[in-house]
This record gives C-alpha cells, structure tokens and sequence, in this order.
C-alpha cells in the first residue's frame, strides 16, 4: 500500500536508516535536512509498495557515494542526483517511472527521497543492500542478474560522467569511484536503471518503512522512559532483521580513521564499563567486522550498529569519538543477503577477511 512521507516523519526515518547504515551510507542530518529543503518547496513525496509496481516500471534508483567524511565538509549543492537521473534518462531515452534507495543509510536513504520531492516521481519502498555497503557492485541488484550500468556521476560543478562496463559492475565501481574523488571525493549517482519486475525478484523490500519504524520506536521509547535497546529487538522481530544481539558495552577508547581512496578506512578499539573486556571493530565506510577480546562476534553482512548507551541514537564512522560511552548491537540480515551468490559478492572475503560468515544468531546467544 502506498503512504506519503511528510517532513514531520523525517527526524525517525533520518534515525532508522542510520542505524540500518551499520555505520555507513552519510550523515543523517546532512540527508534530513536536503529532504526538508525538498519537501518545503515541492511538497511531500508519495512511497509506494514494492508489490504495488508494475511489472515493466522503469526505475532508476539514486544516491551518493564516496567517503563520508567528505560529505560533512563538503555539503551537496542539492540538485546533483536529479541532474544524474536526467542525464541517465537522455542517454536511455526513457523517463522515470520511479526512483528507489540503492542501500540504507543517512544520506542514501534520504537523496531518492530529495530526488522524488525535487520531480515529482514516487519511491520504492526497498533497497538494493538492505544496509549499507562501500562498493557499488556490492548490491542484491547485481547479485541477482541487474547490471549497474549505464550510470551516470554528477559533481556539484554541474558536470556529469556517464559510465558503461555492461555486466561488469566491479569495474563500473572502480571508475565511478574514480569520477567521484575528482569531482572532490563525493558524488550523486544514478544507476542500476531496471524494471518493475527486477525490483521485486532482487530488492530488499520495505527498507524505508522499516526505518520509520526503528526511529519512531527508539523515540518513544525515550519519551516513556523505557530501555530503547528493548523497543529496537521488539520492532525488528516480526521483520527479515528478526534478530539482535547486543555484543558489548562500554567506552570508546580509540579511533583510527582516514580516508583512501575514495573510502573512510580504519578501525576502533572500546573497553567494557568495568574494563575487563575489549571490542575492536574494523570499518570501510559501514563496520564490518566486531571482534570481542580475539573472537569474532559480528560479521559482514550482518549488520553491526554502534549506538550511544543511553539515547540508542546511530553514531556513524565518521562521528566516532575517544570517550563515547555506547553499545553495539548486531542485527541479522534478510535470507536474500546471505546466499552463496551474495557472500561472493559482499561477503568477509570480500573485504580482505580472512574469517568466514557465520550469523550472528548462532555466534551470539540470546540473553
């Protein structure tokens, strides 16, 4: 069923997709405030079910990609994705039927929302990550038979560059990363350009929704006093994100971050409370691996979300700071992010780990 989404839904869905983001896809404020913009001066924007769209629907999914520390500094000019979707749209000779997220997160969540508000097109509620990844092969889209390109890559000079490997999506992310560093680290995008039909076989469906959901469940759980933690395993439960697990809590104790290659690396080190445990995370952009005193707790894809202890708000990579007092969570991924076909594309050995999969439901027990 369709629903609109107004400015006042924006501080929750900014919330849940950040924490969604597992440390990655932007800055939530950033994204929140580009939608505001948006919707003040067209309007709200409509989100449809993925069931609700037509088969032969064209849709062109947008966002931004590059290293999130960038984009603090370095703020969207605000027409950049619309001017990519424009440009895809001239070089296929098709227009929009709709735009949809690539992946969640703070800002990938928020620009397909910027894009329909700014055009007037609807939003799918899905995604192709159904968390956040670094690479833009890294897509249950790719995975299951949609190719990345022609896509296009729009600086905030007004310049655009149009990228076609055919199938090959690992080198079309290699030279839109590219693109992006030149254009000063940060870009928008518009790619994986396909059907009604493929977004239902290859999307994570009900992402922005979802979201919503988390946001709004954390807040109110604040405003009643109740643990936010314990409304955030209620809310996912019934979902394909069944399970959480909390895995630690404590301080930050170090952070290592640079940004490479069009990438925020690096990693972190927390002590517990009482100081007899110690996690350290590794992250490229989204965290990808949790390792608690040497044993591997957490692990790509699922989702690891580092969260402040007592207000559950997402603290993302480039956010991270020395004394922060968190906790960190892991949350399981949907079925169709943990097949053979998809760890060969987004899986630990994808991401130069050396330690296989395991779900975090059977690492972690519950209680």
């Amino acid at each position: 069923m369709s629903w609109t989404l107004t400015p006042a839904d924006l501080p929750d869905l900014a919330r849940g997709a950040a924490l969604l983001g597992t440390g990655g896809g932007g800055d939530p404020h950033i994204g929140r405030l580009m939608v505001e913009v948006a919707m003040r001066e067209h309007g709200p924007v409509t989100v449809l079910d993925p069931d609700e769209v037509d088969d032969d629907a064209f849709v062109i999914p947008t966002a931004m990609m590059g290293a999130p520390t960038v984009m603090i500094e370095k703020i969207p000019r605000g027409d950049e994705a619309v001017m990519a979707l424009r440009a895809l749209e001239a070089h296929l000779d098709r227009d929009a039927d709709a735009t949809m997220p690539i992946e969640c997160g703070g800002i990938n969540s928020m620009i397909p929302l910027v894009v329909a508000a700014r055009t007037g097109l609807p939003v799918i509620d899905a995604d192709g990550m159904g968390r956040a990844f670094p690479e833009l092969q890294m897509e249950t889209f790719g995975v299951y038979g949609v190719s990345g390109s022609p896509m296009v890559v729009a600086g905030d000079h007004g310049e655009t560059v149009l990228i076609d490997t055919g199938a090959d999506n690992k080198r079309m992310e290699w030279l839109a990363r590219g693109a992006a560093i030149r254009m000063g680290g940060a870009a928008l995008i518009a790619e994986y350009a396909m059907s009604g039909a493929d977004v239902k076989r290859t999307a994570v469906p009900r992402t922005l929704s979802l979201g919503l959901a988390i946001g709004r469940a954390v807040r109110e759980a604040r405003e009643q006093h109740r643990d936010p933690i314990s409304a955030l395993s209620e809310v996912l439960a019934p979902t394909l994100y069944a399970h959480l697990r909390v895995l630690f809590a404590g301080k930050v104790a170090d952070v290592e971050r640079r940004t490479v290659d069009g990438f925020t690396r690096g990693q972190a080190r927390f002590t517990s409370f009482d100081g007899t445990s110690e996690l350290r995370t590794r992250f490229q952009n989204e965290n990808l691996v949790a390792e608690i005193d040497g044993v591997v707790t957490c692990i790509v894809p699922d989702l690891i979300c580092v969260i402040e202890a007592d207000s559950a708000e997402p603290i993302t990579s480039e956010t991270l700071r020395y004394g922060q007092r968190v906790v960190v969570v892991g949350i399981s991924t949907p079925a169709i992010m943990r097949t053979p076909e998809a760890l060969a594309v987004f899986g630990p050995s994808c991401f130069g780990l050396e330690e296989e999969f395991r779900p975090v439901e059977r690492t972690v027990p519950v209680g």
